[in-house]
């Protein structure tokens, strides 16, 4: 038996057992296709990972250095000798004005009160 859709309607009527066929081969066809999918996903998956571990391999391995963290924004410690942190901080921010540079680009690494 054939039938028509034309603009969604139907010109001829199907049995209840061929529209259950039909609807169940329906959603067997949409659950391959979608195992299909996941298989296509899958193994790109591992061929990527294999590619990644494969370079990985190759890389000559780096040697981690401990070293201590500084604040974001620091160049690294500063060693204060007989000042206090206002004073050392008003100190850094009138030479980083002369010299017309951001603070964050200067580095200072000791700074000693003299008489």
């Amino acid at each position: 038996m054939a039938f028509l859709i034309v603009a969604g309607f139907v010109k001829e009527t199907l049995p209840a057992g061929e529209a259950i066929l039909f609807s169940l081969l329906g959603m067997a066809i949409v659950f391959f296709v979608l195992a299909a999918l996941i298989g296509v996903i899958k193994l790109l998956s591992m061929l990527l990972r294999r590619n990644k571990k494969d370079a990985g391999a190759t890389a000559a391995p780096v040697a981690e250095i401990p070293r201590k963290v500084p604040a974001p924004g620091s160049l690294g410690e500063l060693k204060l000798h007989n000042v206090d942190d206002q004073t050392a901080a008003m100190l850094m921010a009138i030479v980083a004005d002369e010299m017309k540079t951001p603070l964050n680009q200067l580095r200072f690494l000791s700074i000693r009160q003299t008489d």
